[in-house]
């Protein structure tokens, strides 16, 4: 009988200490309220769906510019905003005041919310969460500070909707840290049923699209490019040769999904919008 001894070196634990870091300087970068503010209608479908009661304490986790926030807010909810980039948070505050809208904003981490147990009766994030580094740590905190019997919402985009094979395309290009999971698990039932399941009395998940309408194809690429951190970080580390590849791609993909049967851009992208009753 041989006796096969595997002497490969274990696979490294991802440092999510340093892929934090490097996130935050890739959200602070460009201004990515010019891309948030199109997608409002996605924090008004999931305060609708988890039936938001006047006067409810409301957590909204990466909060970005404050898309659930303003629609929190608008219910009569006694709303806290939170996001590591403060000019985000500076973004929604002056959307709030504009509104005339009463709003706590704070800057927090999503993976260590500066908040006791229990102390909202419903939680949400609407495509912030998923982007953590330690996506289990994110969702056990907002476990931790939603009460019993109230809700956890999410809006998170799918693996094979438009924006998760975007994801995927500036992969091919920039390959993410070794290690670290796709922000799109969120988007799969299976899990979410591993990270809230246990502490759910129930859960609803429904696919449904948001539709990105631009110009055009290269319009969509140029508002990205500049004002989407993620996106205009991933043009930055690469070559003349290699932006030049990843454009090309990015304006492929958008081709497959568009319908729009003219010039503009009207591409869908599904996401999964989650509603959890803590157990």
């Amino acid at each position: 009988m041989t006796t096969i001894i595997d002497c490969r070196p274990p696979t490294a634990a991802p440092d999510l200490k340093t892929v934090k870091a490097k996130q935050q300087v890739a959200w602070s970068s460009g201004d990515y309220a010019v891309v948030g503010s199109t997608i409002q209608i996605v924090g008004e479908q999931l305060a609708e769906a988890m039936d938001l009661r006047a006067g409810q304490k409301v957590l909204d986790v990466a909060a970005g510019n404050g898309n659930f926030t303003l629609a929190a807010a608008r219910r009569w909810c006694d709303v806290t905003s939170t996001d590591y980039v403060q000019t985000l948070l500076d973004r929604g505050r002056r959307r709030a005041d504009a509104d005339g809208l009463s709003v706590t904003f704070q800057k927090a981490d999503a993976e260590d919310l500066p908040f006791a147990d229990g102390s909202f009766d419903a939680v949400a994030s609407t495509f912030g969460g998923m982007f953590s580094p330690d996506q289990s740590r994110t969702a056990s905190e907002m476990l931790r500070v939603c009460r019993s019997g109230g809700r956890i919402g999410l809006a998170n985009w799918t693996p094979d909707g438009f924006i998760g094979q975007m994801f995927k395309t500036i992969g091919k290009h920039l390959p993410p840290p070794t290690g670290v999971k796709s922000p799109a698990v969120w988007g799969t039932d299976e899990w979410i049923d591993n990270a809230f399941g246990a502490e759910a009395s129930s859960m609803l998940a429904k696919p449904c699209n948001y539709v990105f309408r631009y110009r055009s194809a290269q319009h969509f690429l140029d508002v990205f490019r500049q004002y989407y951190g993620p996106m205009l970080k991933a043009f930055e580390a690469l070559d003349e040769r290699g932006r030049a590849a990843l454009a090309g791609d990015i304006l492929d993909l958008i081709g497959r999904f568009n319908r729009s049967g003219d010039t503009t851009m009207v591409v869908p992208s599904e996401y999964l919008e989650v509603v959890v009753t803590r157990r």
